[in-house]
């Protein structure tokens, strides 16, 4: 993916996966399940959180240069998604460096950084309890309703995009993100034989678009299994990935998972 197209995707989905919101989160605070994570600090040092969104502000906190969890309560530039993708490369180019405000997990300190040093937090272990991506439980007594389940579905496509990143070492089949998008099923599936092209894009190389997932407007959930589309116009030729998700019965109330994605012609696993 050519790197300007690649950042726009990105931000894309910074911006549609707070709009992605789960009903259940919803009804806690109004905004999407996003957690954060600081990268690219050092070991040795922390990352300075200021009264306002720029350097000429003083510094009132800081973040571990590790620190997870992070609560991300807005962003400066605001832009719409839509607004967004009505700008030219140009006008994205000449936009200033965007800043966010953000707060602990304990909600004890809370302050801007640039989102440069900011990256979602998937939770590396794949353990429910621990990962800032809910666990979507389609069983058991704390099972999400078919609407919040639909909307959660979008919300880890659209993440699985997010997270594709190798400029920062970051994707979504690596050992430490996998267990938070793929069924158990699929895990084992990449284990055993990798597939040979890109998963997220369906071709070796990319040069073009992807759009914002979205629900299968006909069936976007049949016994159980949640198909979400994502349209791809790679060098020109438009096709479209199919994202099929459903809970994973081999984990605790059996989360919502991607078991299978399906290109023109080839599907994995």
């Amino acid at each position: 993916m050519g790197s300007d197209l690649r950042g726009r995707v990105q931000v894309l989905a910074a911006l549609v996966l707070p709009l992605f919101v789960s009903v259940a989160h919803a009804e806690i605070d109004g905004h999407g399940p996003d957690a954060w994570r600081v990268t690219g600090v050092a070991a040795n040092d922390v990352l300075n959180a200021r009264m306002g969104p720029g350097t000429s502000y003083p510094v009132i906190e800081t973040f571990a240069h590790d620190e997870r969890g992070l609560e991300e309560i807005t962003c400066v530039p605001f832009y719409s998604p839509a607004h967004y993708m009505a700008m030219s490369e140009a006008e994205i180019a000449a936009l200033p460096a965007r800043w966010c405000l953000m707060r602990s997990a304990d909600m004890t300190r809370a302050g801007w950084v640039a989102q440069r040093y900011l990256t979602a937090d998937f939770g590396g272990d794949g353990d429910a309890a621990a990962s800032p991506v809910p666990p979507a439980p389609t069983a058991g007594p704390q099972a999400w309703t078919s609407d919040a389940l639909i909307d959660h579905a979008r919300d880890l496509v659209a993440a699985l995009y997010r997270h594709d990143d190798p400029a920062l070492g970051r994707s979504p089949l690596a050992p430490d993100a996998r267990d938070a998008f793929f069924s158990s099923d699929f895990v084992a599936a990449l284990e055993t034989r990798p597939p040979g092209a890109d998963l997220l894009t369906g071709a070796q190389n990319f040069e073009g678009t992807v759009s914002a997932p979205k629900p299968d407007p006909d069936q976007p959930m049949f016994r159980g299994m949640i198909t979400i589309t994502v349209d791809v116009v790679n060098f020109g030729q438009a096709h479209t990935v199919v994202f099929r998700l459903r809970g994973d019965t081999t984990r605790p109330n059996a989360p919502l998972r991607i078991f299978r994605i399906e290109h023109d012609g080839w599907s994995f696993p």
